[in-house]
């Protein structure tokens, strides 16, 4: 899936579909032990997808940004 197909989706459902991935994920490793992994690049992509629904997930709360106030200098 592409970033665009997580944007604008509930956080439920975010958090929904990283556990999922998370999960595929565990299965691809672990499952692949004794055996020739048959999609070599899965994990590669199961990896960026739980990167960009993370990343959805943090767009999408609200940041605390630090208030700096200005700074007199001397000359």
């Amino acid at each position: 899936m592409k970033k665009a197909s997580y944007s604008g989706k509930l956080k439920q459902d975010l958090i929904k579909a990283l556990g999922e991935r998370r999960e595929t994920l565990r299965k691809l490793r672990f499952g692949s032990t004794g055996s020739k992994a048959r999609n070599v690049k899965g994990a590669g992509s199961t990896r960026k997808d739980i990167a960009r629904i993370m990343t959805e997930l943090n767009s999408s709360t609200p940041s605390t940004k630090l208030r700096t106030s200005k700074l007199t200098t001397s000359k």
